[in-house]
């Protein structure tokens, strides 16, 4: 009888508690759709897409030269539903005068096309300490930007934690969201809930990134938040 109530009770507290769920794919609607991945069949239900077309590599090391932009991702397609922005890796703030007219031919051959192109999102993993240098490149970006388009960047869990409030409040007034990544290549960061109810302070509108079959456990601190709007999978191939 004893073993019998030790085992309901641990059942219960199994039931009780808090537990890391896989990220299914198929239960959202915002996804990240990266070079190399073949669109699946939940791109159907996608009502915002974050489509890569470019990277911004600086000068081979100890080459001389501007920035280039290499172009990747997938061809134009024909899609007629929710949002799309065009997402750019850029691995140097250093950008020649002419990618930014390259990055707006492409948004313009997207819409000519008849695809729901609203913005352009940069992917830049801008460290705690060079927030402030991140905020000015990206004032200058947003100057140069036709009015038509909005600003998506990504960001690091440890900007919540580590930056200096008035770093990112000064993003606030140049970016129209930031989508914060709980994952590096292909898997969660183990501790990634530690950094989830500062993240909830951010104000400025912000998104959650997962990786598609990584962990997430729903956090109350970031349905509380009023700038929180949800979640973004990035896509991985099979």
């Amino acid at each position: 009888m004893r073993r019998l109530a030790l085992g309901a009770l641990a059942a219960a507290l199994l039931l009780a508690a808090p537990a890391g769920a896989t990220v299914d794919a198929s239960e959202h609607d915002a996804f990240w759709l990266w070079a190399g991945v073949p669109p699946p069949a939940v791109l159907a239900q996608a009502q915002t897409l974050y489509i890569l077309q470019g990277q911004i590599d600086p000068p081979p090391r100890g080459g001389s030269g501007p920035a280039r932009m290499i172009a990747q991702g997938i061809a134009v397609p024909r899609l007629r539903q929710g949002e799309i922005w065009l997402a750019y890796r850029a691995h140097t703030l250093r950008w020649p005068p002419r990618i930014l007219p390259t990055i707006l031919a492409q948004a313009r051959r997207w819409k000519q096309a008849g695809n729901p192109v609203v913005g352009i999102q940069i992917d830049f993993d801008a460290r705690t300490r060079h927030l402030q240098e991140y905020a000015a490149f990206l004032r200058d970006l947003r100057a140069q930007l036709p009015p038509e388009y909005r600003l998506s960047i990504t960001g690091l869990m440890d900007w919540g934690s580590n930056a200096d409030p008035e770093a990112i409040n000064q993003l606030r007034d140049v970016v129209d969201e930031v989508v914060v990544q709980t994952y590096q290549g292909r898997h969660t960061i183990p501790t990634y809930r530690s950094y989830l109810p500062r993240i909830a302070r951010l104000t400025l509108p912000f998104r959650i990134g997962l990786v598609q079959d990584g962990e997430w456990q729903a956090s109350d601190a970031l349905a509380a938040s009023p700038w929180f709007r949800g979640y973004v999978v990035f896509l991985l191939k099979p």
